[in-house]
């Protein structure tokens, strides 16, 4: 069923910064802040009132409340600094904050859309030198999948056989069903991409694609709605993912996510195991299918290929 797509405008950096004030400020009780509450009156917002978080901040009411609201007129960096701290915000969100009170140039034009992102010929040979070691593949804006080697298209699905605009990693996460049975922690794993979009949205809130992307996803899950009006944020640098695969079977892979010099937004994500793990060993199996056939003639003939086989890199 084809579902229809509203023209969206890029992400209102005050109407963000309102909201995401007002979720770190509802998450956070009178007792973890440490104030003390003198009556028993009930409390009609959800975590510290207004006037408890400018105290904590050492502002007045009246000018917490405008920043806000969104009016956040040169502010400067100390009463950011002390906001962040009365939030108890973590360094990603704290960065997140800057970036949204961040003064931004006014346009006299239309400002055009961001180049597509090519992956270097260099980059291109690491994948490959990685292949049958490493599942790695190449992020860029958006989580755009931009380029993968042959074994992490057999372990997650060849994007690159996916039309150009389907090859992204939140898109598939939340439309494609294999999706939730390939991770058996999906709603831990989507949440944290949903929050790495968000972060990303504050980066480039003018970026149309981004904004097409969040738009059609809020649209098509009630999941991926859920978790945007949360208005988390997170930076994913490294940490550990577990995988049900359809042909090997359980695995538990460690990943780093590397920036690639010279080439802005763009993150190179590569998956171990640990030696002599069930992992290590499912791992290899699973190589063994993306492997050459004359690296494959040792294989059992009766084990079957997984589907959907790999493609040549092609740089988007």
């Amino acid at each position: 069923m084809a579902f229809p797509l509203p023209i969206l405008e890029p992400m209102d950096r005050n109407t963000e910064l309102s909201e995401f004030l007002r979720s770190r400020r509802a998450r956070l009780s009178p007792g973890d802040a440490g104030v003390s509450v003198t009556n028993d009156s009930p409390r009609r917002v959800p975590g510290l009132r207004r006037e408890e978080l400018a105290q904590l901040a050492g502002v007045s009411t009246d000018y917490y409340t405008r920043l806000e609201q969104g009016r956040h007129l040169n502010v400067s960096e100390t009463v950011l600094d002390a906001v962040a701290r009365a939030l108890q915000l973590d360094e990603t969100e704290r960065a997140y904050l800057f970036e949204l009170t961040r003064p931004r140039p006014r346009r006299t034009v239309r400002r055009r859309p961001p180049r597509p992102q090519r992956v270097r010929p260099g980059v291109h040979a690491l994948l490959r030198t990685l292949d049958g070691i490493s599942p790695a593949f190449v992020l860029g804006r958006r989580g755009d999948v931009l380029a993968s080697n042959q074994l992490a298209r057999a372990l997650i699905i060849d994007f690159e056989a996916l039309p150009y605009h389907e090859r992204n990693m939140a898109r598939f996460m939340f439309l494609d069903e294999a999706a939730r049975s390939l991770w058996p922690d999906w709603e831990t794993v989507a949440a944290e991409m949903v929050a790495s979009l968000r972060l990303e949205a504050g980066r480039h809130p003018e970026d149309p694609r981004l904004t097409e992307l969040v738009g059609e996803l809020t649209i098509k899950s009630a999941d991926f709605r859920k978790w945007w009006a949360d208005h988390n944020v997170r930076e994913k640098t490294h940490g550990v993912k577990r995988y049900h695969h359809p042909v090997v079977g359980d695995m538990t892979l460690s990943y780093e996510n590397v920036a690639v010099p010279g080439d802005p937004d763009q993150a190179l994500c590569m998956y171990t195991v640990e030696p002599g793990s069930p992992s290590e060993a499912a791992l290899r199996l699973l190589a063994s299918w993306t492997a050459p056939p004359s690296a494959r003639s040792s294989a059992p003939s009766s084990e079957a290929r997984p589907s959907g086989g790999p493609s040549s890199d092609v740089s988007p």
